[in-house]
């Protein structure tokens, strides 16, 4: 089995780097577009409303068998493409080292969720398995490309530049797709306008979400370079046993690396409560704020516009007083905003707005940082394969947090006592990501210490 270089010196020049950087920016702006079209405002309620549409007369429909309520499927879709997720972003992180073909497999990987989401249009009448079908494959192929895309970081980012280039891909990701979603939102508040119907506006900003995925990844596949080299003359399922294998080492490293474990445990916890915070704004609002659908729909939009500056500038901030501090600091943040979301008047869109800007100036800057900060402690030449768990340590815990907020619901039936129990993922995320330490991690990956941890 031979090996063919991928690459010349010249790729390596300063000129080609920043060329690269700026290409890999533009993967956060493309795959943006289907976290807030897709998944935060449109997707759930119209699949919810075919599934009703195929439903018997109790409001049950029956995929593969089984008996779930109509309003249910979009729920169970998302757990789906979640469990696959832990099942296959660590595989596809070694199949990316092992061959040394991370940006092939970005690439396929990308235009296959871009695809299956472009094919949302055609969910229409009663096809809720269609919809349920696309948006799993469209989920799972997000997450592998994602894990791929991030463990290009440390090959286009010195040590000490990782902060701001991180910071700058989520700040465009989420300018890009809060474009996109006033573009979209434009289109289904005026779809009498342009001779649609309400139906077929959602089905067009749902495909419109893949068009973008798809046309904006064509700039990082232009730009970004294989840096290992790739294998030749391996067979495909000599690469994918190849990739069990090199997984498997993956694993007992990781056990010998205590560090690097503690901090994908802390990232687990905090994550979790920013995920559930955002998932949960939005019933809050209407539930226990009795707000109205615009209201939450300019809040989701301020929060897209304001994290694009917040992550700009909590990398700038990190650069000056260092990640882990900055991040430490964001999880007080996000604390005092859970505890405030306590206290907020019913009926005030204001001050529901002010919470959403908060959210929004630690949103980006805390997603970003911690991917920097991880990118220090993993090895090289193995940056997919760790990032895989970051990804699963991304999704792997999205049912605790709902499973706590819905608890605390049951308990006190206040939804503001359920918001202000998410509170105990940032202070337990606090204490661990305080026990990191961050420079023993460095020099046990064998990486260079930047000068601001």
């Amino acid at each position: 089995m031979g090996l063919a270089p991928v690459g010349t010196p010249a790729e390596t020049t300063t000129e080609n780097r920043r060329r690269e950087r700026r290409g890999w920016y533009f993967y956060d702006w493309a795959n943006s577009a289907f976290d807030t079209t897709v998944v935060s405002v449109f997707l759930g309620p119209y699949l919810s409303n075919v599934a009703k549409a195929a439903a018997d007369a109790h409001g049950y429909v029956h995929p593969l068998g089984m008996d779930l309520r109509a309003k249910a499927i979009f729920p169970f879709a998302v757990t789906v493409s979640v469990i696959a997720q832990v099942l296959v972003l660590p595989l596809v992180g070694a199949l990316a080292d092992h061959t040394g073909r991370k940006r092939e497999l970005l690439g396929a990987f990308a235009y296959l969720g871009a695809f299956a989401t472009m094919g949302l249009y055609f969910v229409a009448g009663g096809r809720y398995l269609l919809g349920a079908g696309l948006f799993i494959v469209a989920n799972i192929a997000l997450g592998a490309s994602f894990a791929v895309y991030n463990s290009f970081l440390p090959d286009i980012a010195a040590p000490d530049e990782r902060d701001a280039v991180s910071s700058r891909g989520w700040g465009l990701g989420y300018l890009g797709g809060g474009l996109l979603l006033v573009l979209d939102l434009t289109l289904f508040l005026l779809h009498d306008r342009f001779g649609l119907t309400e139906s077929t506006a959602v089905r067009v900003s749902l495909a419109s979400a893949g068009m973008w995925w798809a046309a904006f990844t064509v700039i990082p596949m232009r730009a970004l370079r294989n840096r290992h080299r790739a294998r030749s003359g391996e067979s495909a399922f000599g690469a994918v046993r190849a990739g069990f294998g090199q997984l498997y080492g993956t694993l007992r490293d990781l056990r010998n690396r205590p560090v690097t474990l503690l901090f994908l445990f802390a990232f687990l916890v905090y994550n979790d409560g920013v995920q559930t915070v955002i998932a949960m704004s939005a019933t809050f609002a209407t539930e226990e704020l009795a707000l109205g659908q615009t209201a939450v729909i300019a809040a989701v939009l301020l929060v897209q516009f304001v994290a694009f500056g917040g992550a700009l500038l909590l990398g700038r901030l990190a650069e000056r007083y260092g990640t882990k501090r900055i991040v430490l600091a964001s999880l007080v943040v996000w604390t005092l905003i859970v505890l405030a979301a306590y206290a907020l008047r019913r009926g005030s869109a204001a001050e529901f707005f002010v919470m959403a800007a908060g959210i929004g100036m630690v949103l980006g800057g805390i997603q970003a940082l911690s991917r920097s900060l991880f990118s220090h402690l993993i090895p090289r030449d193995r940056e997919a394969e760790y990032f895989g768990f970051y990804g699963i340590s991304d999704k792997g815990t999205s049912w605790l947090g709902p499973f706590v907020f819905a608890l605390a619901l049951q308990l006190t039936d206040s939804y503001r006592s359920a918001i202000a129990s998410l509170v105990i993922f940032f202070v337990v995320g606090f204490g661990l990501l305080l026990a990191v330490d961050v420079r023993r991690g460095v020099r046990e990956a064998g990486n260079p210490l930047p000068h601001r941890l």
